[in-house]
């Protein structure tokens, strides 16, 4: 898992740019949903932002509370899924953050209506996901489970992939208004990603929710 560690440190600057670019995150109520070990959690709270980061495994929460008594940054963690946060406090963040999880839940359609619901008219929510290319199952699959060894063999099923459409039709039915797309590289001998507009492997979208605050 080190190694996969190491990738998500990599590209996390990245994440953290795309969302400061499209959001003021000064103050903002921020919920981070499928935080793991709270990577990405703890830099939004850094920028800033009141975070709230939920997730279902127990370590990776452990973890993420453990590091955030060390850093002094005001997260809360809390075990929930998003379906039963929406229903505990809908349309109560401005920005909902959901990387790397939509290709790993049973039921992504829910996931997303979850988060749209999470959200507070006019406000913002951002995916991360790997799209269901060649491409895609070549470098996500192939390379970095079996080759490499960045994640571990079985991260991710193939067919579990989104498309870039399937999001967007998703979204839309959710009430979030017209996506913005990104595709993202990652070069792990390089430790380096940076934004691409080719969608074709790992991609970000952002959101907004229609109506105004």
């Amino acid at each position: 898992a080190g190694k996969a560690f190491q990738a998500l440190h990599d590209i996390n600057p990245l994440r953290l740019d795309f969302i400061r670019q499209r959001v003021a995150l000064q103050d903002c109520a921020v919920v981070d949903v499928g935080c793991g070990g709270g990577i990405l959690t703890e830099a939004l709270a850094a920028a800033g932002a009141r975070v709230t980061g939920i997730d279902l495994g127990r370590e990776a929460l452990a973890a993420a509370e453990a590091h955030r008594r060390k850093s002094d940054l005001t997260i809360t963690y809390r075990r929930i899924d998003a379906e039963s946060l929406a229903d505990q406090s809908p349309a109560t963040f401005e920005v909902v953050v959901c990387m790397e999880l939509l290709e790993h839940v049973p039921q992504p359609p829910s996931l997303v209506h979850a988060c749209a619901r999470l959200v507070k008219p006019g406000g913002h929510v951002f995916f991360a996901t790997l799209n269901r290319t060649p491409l895609a199952r070549l470098l996500a699959i192939f390379m970095a489970e079996g080759l490499l060894r960045i994640v571990p063999p079985g991260t991710h099923q193939y067919d579990r992939f989104i498309t870039p459409r399937e999001l967007a039709s998703w979204a839309g039915a959710s009430g979030l208004t017209a996506g913005d797309f990104h595709g993202m590289l990652y070069l792990p001998f390089l430790r380096h990603s940076t934004l691409i507009r080719n969608t074709a492997v790992n991609y970000l979208a952002h959101f907004r929710k229609g109506g105004v605050p």
